[in-house]
């Protein structure tokens, strides 16, 4: 473990004559912080509870997703007050109304801690969530047992322990950590909090889910503890939506506004050719650049899938809404280890069971995340207004933006890459400016703007449009 913080700090140092990403020593003491044996705690902690599934008993204390959701926010209270009160948790509760995979109208609870960040006027938001309920083999068995160690205790592990390390620290963005339920029967209570969040025009820049990231080994024998898979696509939910408006515009005022938002913000990059450029096609790269700078010999793998097939987590929701969603999940899934009745045939052990979660790894995937949100929080917003002048035949690009009056910016990046690579490849600062020529044919690459802080952290980029 000592051996990778080093080589971290070595890293940090190379890209500081470049960048300057200060305070590398701040995001080194938090990736040092994440504790694998806290993490352990709380996911046998969750199993012991022996179901949480949404519709489980919600009056006992120790049995059922009542008795979980009092203890998860018990516990980010006791964070909370370590941090000096910093980190504001509450329980935001709503009706579920009868559905496919709820019998009854049903009171759901999403657990909510907020950590304002120091610019929170500047209403830049950033998510990330786990699920808290569990199933078995039946999704409607609310009594029998569910232990729920990888799906999804090991992603509520995580952001519990990104939400009591990061509350001691301060950060430019507001961070949201969530616990939400329902993930099982519909994405219930991220689609809640998604909701509301684009009916009050909340600028959620980010959201990240953590779902079945417990386990570093497959069902074939598999075993790659420094893999962890990213899925980003924000063309996929786009599409979806578009398809829906062509035959029927959604039917409820809330959808309706979410889709307005939606065009109004996404479909004129669809139109400029940005189906690999959208918003959360550029939080992937972040993430992925983030961790694997910070975890020397750690690799996230950049899907550019929404999902795996013919499933879906809790970004969903937000992706849906419009908003740049993502998901981690572990590298390789056991199928006998999830959505299976614990038990015991031919030899073969089933269920969601605590043996079967990699601790260490889990602490890892927390830290790939810390990463990411922590170097995203501490930069500006993306520039806005970003234009590639198309008016003249030229082998040079000109870039330009609305250069922005928040002090903390210090210049502009011009990023681009091979149309054929999924990550950046080159960059150009060029300083505290709202418009720059390169060298570079537009008609041979993809290119990007972003903000970089004083302190040398670049937001998530911005595609241009074409002026003409």
């Amino acid at each position: 473990m000592q051996a990778r913080f080093t080589a971290l700090a070595l890293a940090l140092s190379a890209v500081a004559a470049q960048a300057q990403p200060l305070p590398a020593d701040e995001l080194q003491a938090m990736l040092a912080e994440v504790s694998p044996a806290r993490i352990e705690a709380r996911i046998r902690k969750l199993v012991g509870f022996g179901t949480r599934h949404t519709l489980s008993d919600i009056a006992s204390e120790t049995r059922g997703i009542g008795a979980a959701r009092r203890w998860i926010t018990a516990e980010l209270a006791a964070c909370s007050r370590a941090a000096g009160g910093r980190l504001q948790v509450e329980e935001q509760s709503f009706i579920e109304p009868a559905g496919n995979r709820v019998n009854q109208p049903t009171e759901l609870v999403n657990v909510v801690a907020t950590l304002p960040g120091r610019g929170a006027s500047k209403g830049r938001t950033l998510v990330v969530s786990g699920h808290y309920d569990s199933r078995n083999s039946d999704v409607m068995d609310a009594l029998g047992e569910a232990p729920g160690a990888n799906d999804d205790a090991s992603g509520t592990a995580a952001v519990m322990e990104l939400a009591c390390v990061m509350a001691k620290r301060q950060f430019d963005a507001t961070l949201v950590f969530m616990a939400v339920p329902g993930e099982e029967q519909g994405l219930l209570g991220a689609a809640q909090w998604a909701r509301d969040a684009r009916a009050s025009a909340l600028n959620v820049e980010a959201m990240i889910t953590n779902d079945i990231v417990g386990s570093s080994r497959g069902d074939a024998g598999q075993h790659d503890p420094n893999r962890l898979r990213l899925f980003a696509d924000g063309l996929d939910p786009l599409v979806r939506l578009l398809t829906l408006a062509n035959a029927n515009r959604p039917a409820n005022a809330a959808d309706q506004k979410a889709f307005a938002a939606m065009q109004a913000e996404l479909l004129p990059l669809l139109q400029a050719g940005a189906n690999e450029d959208l918003p959360t096609h550029q939080l992937g790269r972040h993430l992925k650049a983030a961790a694997e700078a910070a975890m020397p010999g750690f690799t996230v793998q950049l899907i550019q899938r929404r999902d795996r097939y013919l499933r879906g987590g809790d970004h969903i929701p937000f992706l849906e809404r419009g908003y740049a969603a993502v998901r981690f999940s572990e590298p390789f899934e056991n199928f006998a280890h999830q959505h299976q009745n614990p038990r015991t045939e031919n030899g073969m052990v089933y269920g969601d069971l605590p043996e079967f979660v990699d601790f260490p790894y889990v602490a890892d995937v927390a830290r790939a995340n810390l990463a990411g949100l922590a170097t995203l929080a501490w930069a500006p917003a993306p520039p806005r207004g970003v234009r590639l002048d198309a008016s003249g035949l030229t082998n040079d690009s000109t870039l330009e933006w609305a250069a922005s009056d928040d002090p903390e910016v210090a210049s502009y990046r011009v990023v681009w890459r091979d149309t054929d690579s999924a990550a950046w490849q080159q960059f150009k600062d060029v300083g505290k400016v709202g418009r720059a020529t390169l060298p570079v044919s537009k008609d041979n690459v993809i290119f990007g703007v972003q903000a970089v802080s004083t302190k040398g952290y670049a937001s998530l980029a911005s595609y241009p449009l074409p002026k003409r």
